[in-house]
């Protein structure tokens, strides 16, 4: 999600990862998924903008980005941050946009980090033992793309993504926007792409349940953000479009955050940044209970063994353990 370029602060790691926040439980099923001994830990901070956080098992560590400042960072349990890629995304003289690195992470079946380059305005993947970068989806009926933002493997290896115009100058207004929708698109392994839907504001985050069934769209417009949800047809697009949750309640109430990243448990539970931090819901779309993280919440991922949910909160790399799993583990 766009936010104005904050000054960058000396990036610190936490000694002893200091303890905030609070947990909001509203339903007795929200205590299998986040035990109540949980605490929200500070792991770094002084980043600009974090966003896309995700997981590598290969190597035990989390990578992230910070938009602003063009990085993806890496963090390691007991080595603390380091850069991992800079600049993260683009590297030109004339950029469309100040928010120049990349947004959304996630690995692909053979190991390979795959970005939504909001700098480039494309879908790339990286060889980052070279540290090359290959196009997967530029451009749409000729046109490009406004600036990736958030995208999520399905499991036949199809790429779902979201493209918002928050990386453009200007937003919706930019002279270099081409494109007169905001989409929901699916990419293809042979590299065809599809526009799902024209429909909605500003897609932000997205996600899909275990069984490859269910697409979430969370849509971060600042008048009325909302979650959506569709049913995935065997052809891989989409129908049946409908609110998941509509966090209007929230809002009123002047909690801090919109709709964006989420993730999906290997149950079904999103787990969904939003208004108060991370919103935990059923498959059913009942909001079960909210890490209330004190932040701007953009995104979410599970890393160690499956059971931690990092997340990255305006300038800040927080933590909480859980005792359900993220997809894959």
């Amino acid at each position: 999600m766009r936010r104005a370029i904050a000054a960058l602060m000396l990036i610190a790691p936490i000694a002893g990862a200091q303890a905030i926040g609070s947990i909001e439980r509203l339903d007795p099923a929200f205590d299998a998924l986040v035990p109540r001994d949980a605490k929200i830990e500070k792991l770094a901070e002084g980043f600009a903008w974090t966003e896309g956080p995700v997981w590598r098992k290969s190597g035990g560590y989390l990578l992230f980005s910070d938009i602003p400042n063009n990085t993806i960072n890496k963090w390691k349990d007991g080595q603390g941050i380091s850069v991992f890629l800079r600049p993260a995304g683009y590297n030109g003289a004339t950029p469309s946009g100040r928010e120049l690195g990349t947004n959304g992470l996630t690995f692909d079946a053979n190991d390979k980090l795959v970005v939504a380059d909001h700098g480039n305005r494309q879908i790339a993947r990286i060889n980052d033992s070279i540290f090359t970068r290959a196009t997967l989806a530029d451009r749409y009926d000729g046109k490009r793309l406004n600036s990736p933002n958030d995208l999520v493997f399905h499991p036949n290896g199809d790429i779902y993504f979201t493209d918002p115009p928050y990386g453009l100058e200007g937003i919706n207004d930019s002279k270099v926007k081409e494109l007169s929708f905001n989409g929901v698109f699916r990419l293809k392994p042979s590299g065809e792409l599809t526009l799902l839907t024209k429909d909605l504001t500003f897609p932000n985050g997205i996600g899909i349940s275990p069984d490859g069934k269910t697409l979430y769209v969370a849509v971060s417009d600042r008048t009325k953000p909302v979650y959506m949800a569709y049913d995935i047809q065997p052809d891989g697009t989409i129908a049946r479009g409908r609110v998941f949750f509509d966090p209007a309640a929230l809002v009123a109430q002047g909690r801090i955050g919109s709709a964006d990243g989420m993730k999906v448990d290997a149950r079904g539970n999103l787990f969904a940044t939003g208004p108060g931090g991370v919103l935990v819901f059923n498959s059913a779309g009942k909001h079960l209970g909210t890490i209330m993280t004190g932040e701007r919440t953009a995104n979410v991922a599970f890393g160690d063994d499956g059971s931690t949910l990092y997340m990255t909160a305006d300038h800040k790399l927080l933590r909480i353990r859980t005792t359900t799993k993220g997809i894959g583990f």
